[in-house]
């Protein structure tokens, strides 16, 4: 049985696979993170599979949708379908969903994306960056990645201020 759970304060395991699965460019500072889910602007869901960690899902709650940040599963607990099956449970509590992803030049984000397109999503065509979340680094380039929405260049727009407001604190 899969299970998510809301998580306020995270514990170790969600911590080390948070540094494991996400490269520092494309990580927020361990303390942000925990300022964030404390003032309630970021959530967080533990995922369990047959009472044990499984990995974890952190998301925004946005006007018009929710953008999932950061999603990984533990290698241990990775196949069986569980990254469908939480993709369909964050659909059915969260409604519309956006996230990015790497651009298709490695064979991983190759299979990320071919993931998330077999559920429904499209990538946006328009150019898209991450702000750094580093003093000193450079924006990422990344790709949108959405289902449930027309796919052109205004809702693009749209979605892509929604995330520069009110994830990365730009206007």
């Amino acid at each position: 049985m899969i299970t998510l759970q809301p998580v306020n304060i995270p514990g170790p395991a969600i911590r080390e696979l948070y540094e494991e699965a996400f490269p520092y460019e494309e990580r927020r500072d361990w303390e942000v993170v925990l300022s964030l889910l404390d003032n309630g602007k970021l959530k967080m869901l533990q995922l369990e599979k047959d009472g044990n960690f499984a990995g974890f899902v952190c998301c925004w709650p946005l006007p018009d949708y929710t953008f999932v940040e950061y999603f990984a599963v533990h290698a241990s607990a990775r196949g069986g379908g569980i990254g469908t099956h939480i993709m369909e449970e964050l659909e059915k509590r969260f409604g519309r969903l956006v996230l990015e992803v790497e651009p298709p030049v490695t064979e991983q984000a190759r299979r990320r994306i071919i993931f998330y397109e077999r559920l429904g999503y499209q990538a946006f065509d328009q150019p898209y960056y991450q702000p750094p979340y580093h003093e000193g680094h450079q924006p990422l380039e990344l790709r949108l990645m959405q289902k449930g929405s027309t796919h052109d260049g205004e809702t693009f727009q749209k979605i892509k201020n929604q995330i520069y407001r009110f994830v990365y604190n730009l206007d």
